[in-house]
């Protein structure tokens, strides 16, 4: 079974057979995906050539790169929307609730949901009639409000399989259709509405938060709701959401992790275990790194470390259960090491992170790298305590099967390096070098190893921006959230309160410390970055913690959020892939969990180990 197909069964119960119909709509949307990330990925490789060669380029190719983007971001979502994948702050409406009362808070959360994206979608078209009114084209002529129409019709699609998806019966979605209208024209029709309605239009909202609204909806609901109580006309939101697509960073963020989703839907897992095992196997504790090493890797590329966990789970247990390592202790392992590599390059929630923070993501990739180092050699540490006592004796190093390892992953191996050299050396820009790598790793799966047919890389695709979909929409009217805080000057009476009531770094950072475990036991990586970053980038800055520090902190804790109930990704991929109860999983992952946290005191404590690397680099 193939990731994506693994990652639909965790994430939602199967589907009765699709209508002939239904299923071609969607194989459209897949393809225009595909060819959307592909455009990506050609477009700047082209024009940079074409610079270069001829001194010449293509008219308004970043223009054109990022307004890419945000058709990908629109279709992924409108992809996620449809097989119930976006990301939801809580999981309490399918988790605590059985029968007949999780079917009512199933309609209930959609019908609120679905209401709310309705609004969002008539806020994208008041946003496309100011821009038409502008008259303004993108290039060659194009007007740049035909390619805005994509935020009314994304908001539109994405509201009907919401509604569509409250209710297995036609019957149900047709009563939720009414609510939905009737909701909508309540908050529209209603005389003073903004000021009778605000607080159950708020409540109603938190209500299907709770029971698992998308997260997109929480913060774009909450955006719309203060926006309509003061009266502001809510074609700010669209307006920040495209403010977010044209930042010139952006696109490198789907081009990184369509690189992961092709190594990790190939033969490459199998080929890098091969090799770490040829080479680590003859040392005490070898089968630890290599589990720690491959995972890292993948982690690294995804940005997801529960396709890491779903990729290399069936390849690395069998290892350590072959090693004697105890059953307990091996799915510990392999469940911790897919959270490791987060901080290293070019890992999604340190560009999402440079993104919404505003610094500059090669530094932030700098100063996460010798943190990363600590993570690993502490997870590495534990594996090794934890080395059976009659392990087996050690293999004699296999120089042959080395050599053979090593050259059948060759072009994988290479990845990494084609990756830093084109971010690190100056030649390319942060987008020239996704797309590089993104194209290397395209035609090393697809012609070197053949792994991966057409239809393949269409899946692995419309795959990738299902998940870059999911992630955008979050940031784009999470954006618009963050321009209500920033106006209503929310962050400097944080700032103001924690810095009279605080009064020692050395506190704030270990309160902080607290504070962001417990973001990661109750929002997904992605949600506490885009909520709470613009809080607490001011709130260290007065502390004088060093900007990439604070993210490095942030991004490190994060991680365990991975690995913590109730919102704890890695928890339940990997109770799915071997079978095991959730609690289990937990338990045996407990230790890694404590060792972590160590390694998160020590950078927090250290500034050097953070900011060594950028000021090497002369930033």
């Amino acid at each position: 079974m193939s990731i994506s197909a693994l990652a639909i069964a965790v994430s939602e119960p199967a589907v009765a057979q699709v209508p002939r119909q239904r299923r071609a709509w969607h194989r459209a949307e897949d393809l225009a995906a595909a060819l959307t990330l592909g455009a990506m990925v050609l477009l700047p490789l082209v024009e940079s050539a074409l610079r270069r060669t001829f001194h010449t380029g293509i008219s308004g190719a970043s223009l054109i790169e990022q307004h890419l983007g945000l058709i990908l971001g629109m279709v992924g979502g409108a992809i996620a929307a449809r097989e119930g994948r976006l990301l939801a702050l809580s999981t309490l409406g399918d988790t605590a609730f059985e029968g007949t009362r999780k079917l009512l808070l199933r309609m209930m959360t959609a019908t609120v949901s679905s209401a709310i994206v309705v609004f969002l979608a008539v806020a994208g078209a008041q946003f496309v009639v100011l821009e038409r009114g502008f008259g303004k084209t993108l290039v060659y002529g194009i007007p740049i409000w035909t390619i805005e129409l994509v935020f009314p019709a994304g908001f539109a699609i994405i509201a009907a399989r919401l509604l569509f998806r409250g209710s297995d019966r036609w019957q149900g979605r047709a009563v939720g259709l009414a609510l939905t209208a009737a909701m909508v024209a309540l908050l529209s029709l209603v005389p003073d509405s903004a000021t009778r309605l605000f607080v159950p239009a708020l409540i109603a909202l938190v209500v299907a938060v709770v029971f698992g609204a998308p997260a997109f909806v929480a913060l774009g609901g909450t955006a719309l709701i203060l926006f309509w109580q003061l009266d502001q006309p809510i074609a700010a939101i669209p307006i920040s959401h495209y403010e977010l697509a044209m930042n010139p960073t952006l696109p490198s963020l789907p081009l990184f992790t369509l690189s992961g989703y092709l190594l990790a839907e190939s033969g490459a897992p199998r080929r890098f275990v091969r090799v770490f095992d040829a080479i680590f196997s003859r040392f005490r504790g070898g089968p630890v790194i290599v589990t720690v090493l491959v995972c890292t890797f993948f982690t690294s590329f995804t940005g997801a470390s529960g396709v890491t966990i779903l990729a290399l789970g069936g390849l690395l247990m069998p290892i350590l259960l072959g090693a004697r390592y105890s059953e307990k202790n091996a799915l510990g392992l392999v469940t911790g090491a897919g959270s490791l590599g987060m901080l290293l390059p070019p890992c999604l929630p340190v560009i999402v992170y440079a993104i919404v923070a505003r610094v500059d993501m090669l530094q932030m990739f700098l100063g996460g790298f010798i943190p990363a180092m600590i993570m690993i050699a502490a997870t590495i540490w534990w594996g090794i305590r934890q080395s059976p006592k009659a392990e087996p004796a050690t293999r004699v190093f296999d120089a042959a099967e080395a050599r053979v390892a090593l050259w059948q992953a060759k072009w994988e191996l290479m990845t990494p390096v084609v990756a830093l050299v084109a971010l690190f050396s100056g030649i390319a820009t942060a987008v020239e070098s996704a797309a590089v790598t993104a194209l290397y790793v395209l035609i090393v799966e697809t012609v070197f190893h053949r792994d991966l047919s057409f239809a393949d890389v269409t899946r692995v695709m419309s795959e990738c921006g299902l998940l870059v979909g999911g992630i955008l929409l979050i940031l784009g009217v999470a954006l618009g959230f963050t321009n209500y805080l920033v106006a209503a000057q929310i962050p400097e009476f944080a700032v103001d309160w924690t810095t009279r009531t605080i009064h020692s770094p050395l506190l704030f950072l270990l309160l902080l410390n607290v504070f962001l475990v417990i973001v990661g036991c109750l929002m997904d990586i992605y949600s506490a970055i885009i909520i709470q970053v613009p809080l607490l980038v001011p709130l260290g800055i007065a502390y004088g913690v060093d900007p990439i520090q604070l993210g490095v902190i942030f991004l490190a804790n994060l991680e365990l959020g991975y690995l913590t109930p109730p919102v704890g990704l890695n928890l339940y991929m990997a109770s799915y892939r071997f079978g095991k109860p959730v609690p289990a999983v937990l338990l045996s992952v407990l230790p890694i969990i404590i060792v972590l946290h160590i390694g998160v005191l020590l950078i927090t404590y250290v500034p050097a180990l953070t900011t060594t690397l950028p000021r090497w680099f002369g930033y």
